[in-house]
């Protein structure tokens, strides 16, 4: 079936490579042009599967300088297909901004279902799924006290993302102002062969993470406060 819409959102896999759905390498054959985050890392991804299309980097660095050439190559008929470096992408990385260019100028987009990792960590939780509420990177500096303070009511499951190096200080963080009793379920290296998951209260959580070398990419999920 021939292309429709002039941008497909395309998720790739969080890890293991197996989980790239039919549609996503079908859009990926036969779109003119992939947009990647990281066009070495996503060089390897296509090549795996045999995709010899061209590629163009596009990420937060460059997003804002190469949107507007991008719109009017769609404008004149190019099909483009935006993938992050794992996940859905706009979902903590690059998207947003060219998603909502097309819609300004009325350019049809596509985005096809898939990977993104919170939501494997949060069914493994074992915590509400009723609300839940997706917090993504908690600022580095500027309002991320004030963010956790606002949290600290919410009756919602909490959804973080989390790099190995900030790990401990955001547990600690969220033991302040949340309760060291709060329960969490930390996921790391969600699809890969060291995946784990660990789920108790967060200064048990903390005091293995202490204990333990802090490795690959984190999911925290927060259980919302209690009510009475």
């Amino acid at each position: 079936m021939p292309l429709t819409p002039s941008l497909f959102i395309v998720p790739t896999p969080i890890g293991n490579l197996g989980d790239i759905t039919l549609r996503a390498l079908e859009v990926l054959k036969k779109v003119d042009l992939v947009l990647a985050e990281d066009t070495r890392k996503s060089g390897l991804l296509l090549k795996h599967f045999g995709i010899s299309q061209s590629m163009q980097s596009f990420h937060n660095f460059n997003e804002h300088r190469k949107v507007a050439q991008l719109i009017e190559k769609m404008h004149k008929g190019e099909k483009m297909a935006l993938i992050s470096d794992a996940g859905t992408p706009g979902i903590s990385d690059p998207g947003f901004l060219l998603v909502r260019e097309c819609l300004k100028n009325d350019i049809p987009i596509e985005c096809l279902p898939g990977p993104t990792a919170f939501i494997p960590a949060l069914v493994k939780s074992g915590f509400s799924l009723d609300r839940f509420v997706f917090e993504g990177f908690l600022p580095h500096k500027k309002g991320r006290l004030s963010r956790l303070q606002k949290l600290n009511q919410d009756e919602r499951t909490m959804v973080f993302y989390e790099s190995p190096h900030r790990l401990i200080k955001t547990l600690k963080q969220l033991a302040e102002h949340l309760g060291p009793e709060r329960r969490a379920s930390v996921s790391r290296e969600l699809t890969k062969i060291h995946e784990q998951t660990i789920t108790s209260c967060l200064k048990d959580i903390i005091t293995y993470y202490s204990e333990h070398k802090v490795r690959g990419e984190f999911v925290i999920v927060v259980e919302g406060k209690k009510t009475k």
